[in-house]
């Protein structure tokens, strides 16, 4: 019963994330002004590249989300795909983009937060841990109010997954 309320905690988080973030890009513009002063952003998930598989993926991985920059470096994310094992997948997190890893329209970023749609073992919530911590690099592509992420997503071994590279289409609003 205690991982059952755990995992429902954690699952409701990542939800009220994701609805902090969609209520931020419908509100007022003066509103969301003071809260993501640095942009917001939409992105869609396209799909996946795995290394080396041992197993077949799903390389479409369809979703949407979106990023609140609320300083030149640093940003909240939430959103949802469908994840290389066909389940569905919400995460949320901060976005970490120094000023030092930018040159012209690409820029070095680091992802981290929470995820679910993966069993994590001893590092997940819930009593089939499939909520978990990732940490993942980022390489950042934007000109314009268009942009592109292409994310490098660690090995997941208690899920058979390998090093994974995914990719994001973004719109700046």
């Amino acid at each position: 019963m205690r991982f059952r309320l755990a995992r429902s905690r954690a699952l409701r988080a990542c939800w009220i994330s994701l609805a902090v973030l969609a209520a931020l890009t419908v509100t007022s513009n003066a509103r969301a002004a003071n809260w993501c002063k640095d942009g917001i952003w939409v992105d869609a998930m396209i799909g996946s590249h795995h290394v080396n598989p041992d197993k077949d993926f799903k390389e479409f991985n369809p979703g949407i989300g979106v990023e609140c920059w609320i300083a030149p470096e640093w940003a909240l994310t939430a959103g949802y795909f469908r994840n290389s094992l066909s389940k569905p997948s919400i995460y949320g997190g901060g976005v970490w983009a120094p000023e030092f890893l930018h040159w012209g329209f690409i820029r070095l970023a680091a992802m981290g937060g929470l995820i679910s749609g993966y069993e994590f073992d001893r590092l997940g919530f819930g009593h089939d841990h499939t909520v978990g911590p990732v940490l993942a690099p980022l390489v950042m592509a934007e000109y314009g109010r268009f942009g592109a992420n292409i994310i490098l997503i660690p090995p997941i071994p208690s899920s058979d997954l390998p090093l994974t590279f995914g990719l994001q289409l973004r719109l700046r609003f």
